[in-house]
């Protein structure tokens, strides 16, 4: 299953969408929705330009593979498109290993989808704190989880 252009619109709107290389807060080299360059500690001369749209996105769909993949093994029944695209939303943020040790997996995987659709929101936290900005993702994964 490949994630739709639903799953990537959501995560370009909560990731942001940078056209010009930058420094991420932990100091790294990054580009487009927070593809890190190299090992990240140093902007080769080739990627010190301006991006378009379209080298964005393909760099997305390519960073995206990795957690396809990772949400076809983790979940492995058969899921719709929009449980699928919630689940691939919330490990690029979280990352595999959180998909891996979570609820949302585990109700997931017994075909709890309704309870599992509910535990989106208990990823709400950075550093102990409540923050609009995931409560506002959660949401919607949510409701992408239950579409």
């Amino acid at each position: 299953m490949k994630a739709s252009k639903k799953c990537k619109a959501l995560i370009k709107h909560y990731e942001g969408v940078r056209s010009k290389p930058y420094k991420c807060p932990a100091g790294l080299y990054t580009v487009g929705v927070g593809h890190l360059i190299g090992d990240g500690k140093t902007l080769p001369w080739q990627w010190n330009r301006l991006f378009t749209n379209e080298e964005i996105d393909e760099i997305l769909s390519q960073d995206l593979i990795k957690f396809e993949r990772g949400v076809s093994r983790l979940c492995p029944g058969p899921l719709t498109q929009g449980q699928f695209d919630a689940l691939v939303s919330f490990s690029f943020n979280v990352g595999l290993g959180n998909l891996q040790r979570s609820s949302i997996r585990m109700k997931t995987n017994r075909g709890e989808k309704e309870s599992a659709a509910q535990e989106f929101m208990k990823w709400t936290k950075a550093a102990g704190k409540v923050l609009p900005g995931l409560v506002k993702r959660r949401k919607d994964e949510t409701a992408l989880y239950l579409s």
